[in-house]
Protein backbone atom coordinates (compact mmCIF):
# COMPACT_ATOMS: atom_id res chain seq x y z
CA UNK A 1 0.00 0.00 0.00
CA UNK A 2 1.42 3.54 -1.06
CA UNK A 3 2.00 6.22 1.85
CA UNK A 4 1.84 9.78 1.43
CA UNK A 5 2.36 12.79 3.78
CA UNK A 6 0.52 16.24 4.30
CA UNK A 7 1.02 19.41 6.32
CA UNK A 8 0.03 23.08 6.13
CA UNK A 9 2.33 25.97 6.83
CA UNK A 10 1.91 29.35 7.35
CA UNK A 11 -1.12 31.46 8.86
CA UNK A 12 -4.05 29.59 8.72
CA UNK A 13 -6.88 29.97 6.33
CA UNK A 14 -10.05 29.38 5.52
CA UNK A 15 -10.41 26.30 3.76
CA UNK A 16 -7.33 24.57 4.71
CA UNK A 17 -9.23 21.28 6.47
CA UNK A 18 -11.20 21.30 2.94
CA UNK A 19 -7.88 20.60 0.88
CA UNK A 20 -7.12 17.92 3.73
CA UNK A 21 -10.32 16.08 3.81
CA UNK A 22 -9.77 16.52 -0.38
CA UNK A 23 -6.54 14.72 -0.56
CA UNK A 24 -7.75 12.26 1.86
CA UNK A 25 -10.67 11.30 0.19
CA UNK A 26 -9.39 11.03 -3.08
CA UNK A 27 -6.42 9.06 -1.25
CA UNK A 28 -8.63 6.42 0.52
CA UNK A 29 -10.35 5.44 -2.63
CA UNK A 30 -6.95 4.53 -4.12
CA UNK A 31 -6.33 2.46 -0.73
CA UNK A 32 -3.25 5.24 0.01
CA UNK A 33 -2.23 6.09 3.46
CA UNK A 34 -2.06 9.40 4.52
CA UNK A 35 0.46 10.89 7.32
CA UNK A 36 -0.37 14.03 8.51
CA UNK A 37 2.53 16.02 9.90
CA UNK A 38 1.53 18.53 12.80
CA UNK A 39 2.43 21.90 12.39
CA UNK A 40 4.44 22.57 8.86
CA UNK A 41 7.41 21.74 8.35
CA UNK A 42 8.33 20.85 12.07
CA UNK A 43 6.18 17.95 12.21
CA UNK A 44 8.39 16.93 9.43
CA UNK A 45 11.91 17.81 10.64
CA UNK A 46 10.54 16.12 14.44
CA UNK A 47 8.50 13.22 12.65
CA UNK A 48 5.46 14.40 14.28
CA UNK A 49 1.97 12.99 13.28
CA UNK A 50 -0.44 10.88 13.15
CA UNK A 51 -1.96 8.73 10.04
CA UNK A 52 -5.18 10.01 9.42
CA UNK A 53 -8.82 8.10 9.37
CA UNK A 54 -11.96 8.52 7.32
CA UNK A 55 -13.88 9.01 9.84
CA UNK A 56 -11.12 12.03 10.83
CA UNK A 57 -12.53 13.61 7.13
CA UNK A 58 -16.38 13.71 7.67
CA UNK A 59 -17.65 17.08 7.57
CA UNK A 60 -13.92 18.80 7.77
CA UNK A 61 -14.57 21.05 4.61
CA UNK A 62 -17.26 23.05 7.05
CA UNK A 63 -14.33 24.06 9.61
CA UNK A 64 -11.91 26.89 9.87
CA UNK A 65 -8.34 27.04 10.76
CA UNK A 66 -6.10 23.32 10.16
CA UNK A 67 -6.45 20.16 12.19
CA UNK A 68 -2.67 19.44 12.04
CA UNK A 69 -1.86 23.18 12.96
CA UNK A 70 0.80 25.52 11.44
CA UNK A 71 3.94 27.02 11.88
CA UNK A 72 6.42 29.13 9.82
CA UNK A 73 10.07 26.51 10.35
CA UNK A 74 12.27 26.59 7.55
CA UNK A 75 13.31 23.59 6.76
CA UNK A 76 16.55 25.21 4.41
CA UNK A 77 17.95 27.41 7.55
CA UNK A 78 17.99 24.11 9.59
CA UNK A 79 21.47 22.77 9.02
CA UNK A 80 20.33 19.28 8.86
CA UNK A 81 17.04 20.32 7.67
CA UNK A 82 16.80 18.26 4.46
CA UNK A 83 18.51 15.45 5.49
CA UNK A 84 15.74 15.06 8.63
CA UNK A 85 12.97 15.42 6.30
CA UNK A 86 14.46 12.74 3.99
CA UNK A 87 14.82 10.67 6.74
CA UNK A 88 11.53 11.29 8.31
CA UNK A 89 10.12 9.89 4.47
CA UNK A 90 12.14 7.19 4.68
CA UNK A 91 11.23 5.92 7.91
CA UNK A 92 7.19 6.57 7.73
CA UNK A 93 7.97 4.79 4.07
CA UNK A 94 6.25 8.44 2.18
CA UNK A 95 6.66 8.34 -1.68
CA UNK A 96 5.93 11.95 -1.40
CA UNK A 97 4.87 15.05 0.64
CA UNK A 98 1.80 17.48 -0.24
CA UNK A 99 2.52 20.45 1.04
CA UNK A 100 -0.50 23.57 1.74
CA UNK A 101 0.66 26.69 2.08
CA UNK A 102 2.24 29.92 0.60
CA UNK A 103 5.35 30.87 -1.09
CA UNK A 104 7.50 30.35 1.71
CA UNK A 105 5.89 27.00 2.90
CA UNK A 106 6.06 25.78 -1.31
CA UNK A 107 9.78 27.75 -1.90
CA UNK A 108 10.50 25.00 0.76
CA UNK A 109 9.55 22.24 -1.47
CA UNK A 110 10.38 22.82 -4.23
CA UNK A 111 14.01 22.97 -3.17
CA UNK A 112 13.24 19.96 -1.33
CA UNK A 113 12.13 18.60 -4.69
CA UNK A 114 15.17 19.36 -6.47
CA UNK A 115 17.52 17.63 -3.57
CA UNK A 116 15.28 14.24 -4.87
CA UNK A 117 12.40 14.42 -2.67
CA UNK A 118 8.82 13.75 -4.27
CA UNK A 119 6.24 17.13 -3.36
CA UNK A 120 3.25 18.29 -4.58
CA UNK A 121 2.07 21.70 -4.02
CA UNK A 122 -1.52 23.69 -2.77
CA UNK A 123 -1.18 27.20 -2.91
CA UNK A 124 -2.44 29.12 0.04
CA UNK A 125 -3.01 32.63 0.90
CA UNK A 126 -6.12 35.06 1.94
CA UNK A 127 -3.84 37.64 0.11
CA UNK A 128 -4.80 36.22 -3.06
CA UNK A 129 -1.41 37.67 -4.11
CA UNK A 130 0.56 33.94 -5.57
CA UNK A 131 1.77 34.05 -9.22
CA UNK A 132 0.24 31.27 -11.22
CA UNK A 133 -3.69 30.66 -9.82
CA UNK A 134 -6.44 32.65 -10.26
CA UNK A 135 -8.17 33.36 -6.75
CA UNK A 136 -6.41 31.16 -3.81
CA UNK A 137 -8.65 29.56 -1.22
CA UNK A 138 -9.12 31.89 1.76
CA UNK A 139 -9.33 34.62 0.09
CA UNK A 140 -13.10 35.04 -0.74
CA UNK A 141 -13.74 34.17 3.17
CA UNK A 142 -11.40 36.87 3.98
CA UNK A 143 -12.90 39.72 1.92
CA UNK A 144 -16.45 38.89 3.28
CA UNK A 145 -15.42 38.68 6.73
CA UNK A 146 -13.84 42.03 6.08
CA UNK A 147 -16.63 43.74 4.39
CA UNK A 148 -19.16 42.74 7.47
CA UNK A 149 -16.81 44.90 9.71
CA UNK A 150 -16.77 47.79 6.81
CA UNK A 151 -20.22 47.74 6.84
CA UNK A 152 -20.73 47.45 10.95
CA UNK A 153 -18.52 50.09 11.42
CA UNK A 154 -20.22 52.92 9.13
CA UNK A 155 -22.68 53.32 12.00
CA UNK A 156 -20.13 53.79 15.02
CA UNK A 157 -18.48 56.64 12.22
CA UNK A 158 -22.10 57.61 11.54
CA UNK A 159 -23.10 58.29 15.09
CA UNK A 160 -19.91 59.75 16.29
CA UNK A 161 -19.28 61.52 13.06
CA UNK A 162 -15.99 60.46 12.70
CA UNK A 163 -13.75 58.33 10.14
CA UNK A 164 -12.70 55.56 11.09
CA UNK A 165 -9.72 54.00 9.35
CA UNK A 166 -9.75 50.10 9.19
CA UNK A 167 -6.36 48.01 8.75
CA UNK A 168 -7.13 44.69 6.21
CA UNK A 169 -4.62 41.85 6.01
CA UNK A 170 -2.17 42.37 3.02
CA UNK A 171 1.44 41.37 3.77
CA UNK A 172 2.99 42.77 0.07
CA UNK A 173 -0.59 43.40 -1.80
CA UNK A 174 -4.27 45.10 -1.71
CA UNK A 175 -6.41 42.40 -2.96
CA UNK A 176 -8.52 42.00 0.29
CA UNK A 177 -8.50 46.08 0.69
CA UNK A 178 -9.67 46.92 -2.75
CA UNK A 179 -12.25 43.90 -3.14
CA UNK A 180 -13.56 44.44 0.90
CA UNK A 181 -13.37 48.19 0.37
CA UNK A 182 -15.51 48.33 -3.41
CA UNK A 183 -18.06 45.71 -1.42
CA UNK A 184 -18.39 47.65 1.96
CA UNK A 185 -18.52 51.18 0.73
CA UNK A 186 -15.11 52.18 2.14
CA UNK A 187 -14.63 55.82 0.84
CA UNK A 188 -10.45 56.01 1.09
CA UNK A 189 -8.87 52.73 -0.24
CA UNK A 190 -5.23 52.63 0.25
CA UNK A 191 -2.84 49.64 -1.17
CA UNK A 192 0.48 49.42 -1.59
CA UNK A 193 0.42 48.78 -4.99
CA UNK A 194 -0.47 52.34 -5.59
CA UNK A 195 0.33 54.49 -3.17
CA UNK A 196 -1.17 57.23 -2.14
CA UNK A 197 0.04 60.99 -0.48
CA UNK A 198 -1.65 61.91 3.37
CA UNK A 199 -2.57 65.41 1.61
CA UNK A 200 -4.97 63.38 -1.00
CA UNK A 201 -6.59 61.60 1.31
CA UNK A 202 -7.10 64.31 3.59
CA UNK A 203 -8.43 66.26 0.82
CA UNK A 204 -11.08 63.56 0.17
CA UNK A 205 -12.35 63.30 3.34
CA UNK A 206 -12.35 66.87 4.04
CA UNK A 207 -14.57 66.89 0.89
CA UNK A 208 -16.55 64.88 1.97
CA UNK A 209 -17.61 66.07 5.19
CA UNK A 210 -18.62 69.07 3.74
CA UNK A 211 -21.62 66.94 2.58
CA UNK A 212 -21.61 64.47 5.35
CA UNK A 213 -20.22 64.23 8.55
CA UNK A 214 -18.33 60.73 8.10
CA UNK A 215 -16.16 58.48 6.55
CA UNK A 216 -14.93 54.76 6.86
CA UNK A 217 -11.03 54.12 5.29
CA UNK A 218 -10.22 50.35 4.54
CA UNK A 219 -6.28 50.39 4.34
CA UNK A 220 -3.94 47.28 3.57
CA UNK A 221 -1.48 46.67 6.42
CA UNK A 222 1.64 46.96 3.78
CA UNK A 223 0.41 50.32 2.34
CA UNK A 224 2.95 53.24 2.09
CA UNK A 225 1.09 56.58 3.24
CA UNK A 226 3.43 59.26 1.87
CA UNK A 227 4.01 62.23 4.16
CA UNK A 228 3.91 59.74 6.82
CA UNK A 229 7.24 58.61 8.41
CA UNK A 230 8.39 55.62 10.33
CA UNK A 231 11.78 54.02 11.65
CA UNK A 232 10.98 50.25 10.31
CA UNK A 233 14.71 49.43 11.30
CA UNK A 234 13.22 47.38 14.90
CA UNK A 235 10.41 45.48 13.42
CA UNK A 236 10.90 42.04 13.77
CA UNK A 237 11.10 38.99 10.96
CA UNK A 238 9.86 35.63 10.98
CA UNK A 239 11.92 32.78 9.63
CA UNK A 240 11.57 33.44 6.49
CA UNK A 241 12.35 37.09 6.51
CA UNK A 242 9.27 38.24 6.56
CA UNK A 243 8.14 41.54 8.57
CA UNK A 244 5.49 41.41 11.67
CA UNK A 245 3.13 43.47 9.74
CA UNK A 246 1.57 43.83 13.43
CA UNK A 247 4.17 46.29 14.38
CA UNK A 248 3.70 48.77 11.44
CA UNK A 249 0.47 50.19 12.82
CA UNK A 250 -0.56 51.48 9.70
CA UNK A 251 -3.71 51.92 10.87
CA UNK A 252 -3.26 53.92 13.98
CA UNK A 253 -0.57 56.14 12.45
CA UNK A 254 -3.08 57.09 9.12
CA UNK A 255 -6.33 57.67 11.69
CA UNK A 256 -3.49 60.16 13.76
CA UNK A 257 -2.40 61.73 10.76
CA UNK A 258 -6.25 62.74 9.30
CA UNK A 259 -6.72 64.16 12.88
CA UNK A 260 -3.88 65.79 13.33
CA UNK A 261 -4.30 67.83 9.75
CA UNK A 262 -8.37 67.90 8.98
CA UNK A 263 -9.45 68.28 12.91
CA UNK A 264 -11.60 65.76 11.81
CA UNK A 265 -12.04 63.03 14.84
CA UNK A 266 -10.34 59.44 13.58
CA UNK A 267 -10.09 56.23 15.10
CA UNK A 268 -8.92 52.97 13.89
CA UNK A 269 -9.73 49.36 13.84
CA UNK A 270 -7.40 46.07 13.10
CA UNK A 271 -9.17 43.39 12.20
CA UNK A 272 -6.10 41.08 11.98
CA UNK A 273 -6.89 37.47 12.71
CA UNK A 274 -10.48 37.89 12.52
CA UNK A 275 -10.19 38.04 8.71
CA UNK A 276 -8.92 34.60 8.67
CA UNK A 277 -11.02 32.69 11.53
CA UNK A 278 -14.06 31.17 11.26
CA UNK A 279 -16.01 28.98 8.67
CA UNK A 280 -14.98 28.81 4.76
CA UNK A 281 -17.47 30.52 2.75
CA UNK A 282 -19.42 28.13 -0.27
CA UNK A 283 -16.88 29.00 -2.61
CA UNK A 284 -13.50 28.65 -0.63
CA UNK A 285 -14.87 24.98 0.65
CA UNK A 286 -15.90 23.97 -2.94
CA UNK A 287 -12.03 25.49 -4.10
CA UNK A 288 -10.12 23.72 -1.63
CA UNK A 289 -12.23 20.38 -1.93
CA UNK A 290 -11.45 20.54 -5.73
CA UNK A 291 -7.82 21.85 -5.15
CA UNK A 292 -7.11 18.87 -2.70
CA UNK A 293 -8.65 16.20 -5.10
CA UNK A 294 -6.30 17.60 -7.64
CA UNK A 295 -3.31 17.52 -5.93
CA UNK A 296 -4.53 13.55 -4.38
CA UNK A 297 -4.48 13.00 -8.43
CA UNK A 298 -1.05 14.62 -8.94
CA UNK A 299 0.39 12.44 -6.06
CA UNK A 300 -1.62 9.19 -7.78
CA UNK A 301 -0.11 9.69 -11.32
CA UNK A 302 3.70 10.34 -10.39
CA UNK A 303 3.53 14.77 -11.51
CA UNK A 304 5.81 15.43 -8.94
CA UNK A 305 7.17 18.62 -8.45
CA UNK A 306 3.97 20.17 -8.98
CA UNK A 307 1.42 22.30 -7.44
CA UNK A 308 -2.45 22.52 -8.50
CA UNK A 309 -3.89 25.97 -10.19
CA UNK A 310 -7.08 27.09 -10.37
CA UNK A 311 -7.37 28.63 -13.90
CA UNK A 312 -10.39 30.06 -14.93
CA UNK A 313 -12.96 27.20 -13.70
CA UNK A 314 -10.73 24.38 -14.89
CA UNK A 315 -7.90 22.93 -11.74
CA UNK A 316 -5.19 22.55 -13.81
CA UNK A 317 -1.11 21.27 -12.86
CA UNK A 318 1.78 23.83 -13.23
CA UNK A 319 5.39 23.72 -12.02
CA UNK A 320 6.03 24.20 -8.43
CA UNK A 321 7.41 27.57 -9.36
CA UNK A 322 5.06 29.00 -10.76
CA UNK A 323 4.02 30.33 -7.31
CA UNK A 324 7.28 31.44 -6.68
CA UNK A 325 7.69 34.15 -9.84
CA UNK A 326 6.51 37.62 -9.73
CA UNK A 327 4.20 38.39 -7.21
CA UNK A 328 0.90 38.75 -8.14
CA UNK A 329 -0.19 42.61 -7.91
CA UNK A 330 -3.85 44.38 -8.24
CA UNK A 331 -4.25 45.40 -11.77
CA UNK A 332 -4.79 49.36 -12.40
CA UNK A 333 -8.15 48.94 -13.54
CA UNK A 334 -9.56 47.30 -10.67
CA UNK A 335 -8.16 50.02 -8.25
CA UNK A 336 -9.61 52.33 -11.02
CA UNK A 337 -12.96 50.67 -10.48
CA UNK A 338 -11.95 51.54 -6.27
CA UNK A 339 -11.54 55.21 -7.08
CA UNK A 340 -14.68 55.61 -8.96
CA UNK A 341 -15.90 55.64 -5.45
CA UNK A 342 -13.61 57.58 -3.17
CA UNK A 343 -15.59 60.42 -2.76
Amino acid sequence: MKRIGILTGGGDCPGLNAVIRGVCERCFCADVEVFGFYDGWRGVIEQDGQWLTENEMEGLQTMGGTILGSSRTNVMRIDDGPERVKQTMDKLGLEAIVAIGGDDTLGVARSLQKMGMNMVGVPKTIDNDLSGTDYTFGFDTACNNAMAALDNVKFTAMSHRRVIVVELMGRHTGWIAVHAGIAGNAQVIAIPEYPMHIDEICRILSERHRRTNWSVVAVAEAAEIEGIEQDESDIERDAFGNKAMDQRAIGERLARAINARTGIPARHVVLAHLQRGGNPSAYDRVLASRLGVGAANAVLKGNFGTMVSLRGTDIVLLPLEAALQERKCVPRDLYETAQMFMR
